[in-house]
């Protein structure tokens, strides 16, 4: 995943070498059976409690994490009515907790599912989040509200 690594105005990031890294691990630990971690949050699922998506990532020694400033940044969340708006996010322990006043009964979530986005989530190595959604609608959220 090199997301947080590119440039919005180039298909083509300029740090190749991040990108030549992240690389390596991915060949060190699938290639070569290296016990390392090699790539950031992957989503696995979610549960809806109390208007808020609990979100739940696969198994890894390496725990969520912000990569920069004291927010998360990048989920949005939506309602019946499929119109999806920024959210607050929480990162607790292994798990991270997304709600919006706007939306008081969320049925899906999105993160990082746009052009471009503005994400910070990352995994304690600096490994950012793979881009998921929870819902199949169309559309990015580049227009949320």
């Amino acid at each position: 995943v090199t997301i947080d690594i590119g440039d919005a105005k180039d298909i083509h990031p300029k740090n190749k070498q991040d990108v030549g890294k992240r690389l390596a691990l991915q060949a060190l630990r699938h290639t070569y059976g290296q016990d390392i971690v090699a790539e950031g949050p992957l989503y696995d699922s979610y549960r809806i409690e109390d208007g808020r998506i609990r979100i739940y990532f696969k198994p890894s020694p390496s725990r969520p994490a912000i990569k920069e400033g004291r927010e998360l940044r990048g989920f949005s969340i939506a309602g019946p009515d499929k119109i999806f708006h920024w959210a607050e996010a929480l990162i607790e322990g292994d798990e991270v907790v997304v709600h919006s006043p706007k939306v008081p009964f969320p049925i899906a979530v999105r993160y990082a599912w746009a052009d471009n986005p503005g994400c910070n989530l990352v995994n304690e190595e600096g490994l950012p989040a793979t881009p998921f959604r929870t819902d199949d609608w169309p559309g990015t959220t580049i227009h949320n509200r």
